[in-house]
């Protein structure tokens, strides 16, 4: 397990180098007292390992700028690619508060030639949300905020540039089932161009938070996340509850049946990960959310197995349980 005695933790991604594994993840001091202010004062932390168990936390990599930045609130989620150019890059999440007491949230850039020393992109936000197709603040019928965050980069697969799965909103829809998964292209890595999303809303999602996609052994699948109080109303009315989500994919560019997404854990745990180990194994990581008594808890798991049951993905518990639910 990966927790710090004085910071929760909780969204992190992972980024493989030679032999070490680089973890990048959210925290904030529990001085705080209410773990619901850690959101507006996150930071981007730093460990490394050889196993994916045993961690080192080395120097930080990112934190908030000063007004007016985009990012004067908080740094938030994120993932990390390694460009033509053997440089590293961070795309993360700017939250910035508005007068309104809104957030709006953007998409920017850190370089780095190491891992450990980032420098922001002078060109930040580099990806905003397009009204024409994504809910934004001032838009009618908006959310408590404007989504578009946690930035999924990958290589096209056929080889023509790269991709950005963005957790962002329709602007049209019932205002509580307008998740879907923003979508971005470059071929540079710097000049973004903002795609229709390629999910559509009506799925019963009031966002799909976290993406990623992955080929876990030949089978194309998207990971994402969404918690009770953000489904929509069709589901509730049905008894359904949140957590951990996987939706089948024809390839990693979808489609995605997000309509038929099923659990892969509730939401004792967060921001699941799939990640293959030393061995090539498929491993499954995430947050612990809440513990028993519902209070947030904020330290990551140790990696568990994780693999298809015919169409269903589950993870292996100790005591060879599994935490998949039907």
């Amino acid at each position: 397990m990966f927790q710090l005695p004085d910071s929760w933790v909780w969204d992190f991604w992972i980024v493989k180098n030679q032999d070490n594994y680089h973890l990048f993840f959210l925290y904030a001091s529990r001085a705080l007292h209410d773990p619901e202010r850690r959101h507006h004062r996150a930071g981007i932390g730093h460990a490394v390992s050889t196993d994916l168990t045993h961690w080192e936390r080395v120097t930080d990599a990112l934190v908030h700028d000063d007004p007016p930045s985009f990012d004067h609130t908080a740094t938030w989620t994120g993932s990390i690619v390694q460009g033509e150019d053997q440089r590293w890059y961070l795309f993360y999440t700017g939250a910035a508060l508005t007068e309104h007491g809104q957030l709006r949230q953007q998409i920017g850039l850190a370089t780095s030639d190491d891992l450990f020393h980032w420098r922001k992109h002078d060109s930040n936000p580099l990806v905003r949300a397009d009204p024409r197709w994504y809910e934004t603040l001032g838009g009618p019928h908006p959310w408590h905020d404007e989504h578009w965050r946690d930035p999924w980069v990958f290589k096209d697969p056929g080889g023509y540039g790269w991709h950005m799965l963005i957790t962002a909103r329709a602007n049209t829809g019932p205002v509580d089932d307008r998740g879907v998964l923003g979508h971005a292209r470059s071929t540079d890595l710097i000049n973004w161009t903002v795609n229709p999303p390629l999910t559509a809303p009506g799925a019963g999602f009031g966002h799909l938070e976290v993406p990623q996609v992955e080929i876990i052994d030949n089978q194309p699948v998207l990971i994402f996340n969404c918690p009770t109080h953000q489904l929509a109303a069709d589901r509730t009315a049905r008894g359904e509850q949140g957590g951990i989500w996987a939706a089948s994919a024809r390839s990693l560019l979808g489609p995605y049946d997000i309509t038929g997404a099923t659990r892969v854990t509730d939401e004792t745990l967060y921001v699941g990960r799939p990640i293959q180990d030393p061995h090539q194994n498929w491993q499954f990581m995430a947050f612990n959310n809440t513990d028993n008594d519902g209070a947030f808890v904020g330290s990551l798991i140790d990696p568990l197995p994780l693999s298809w049951d015919g169409e269903t993905l589950r993870i292996k518990r100790a005591l060879s349980t599994t935490a998949a639910l039907d």
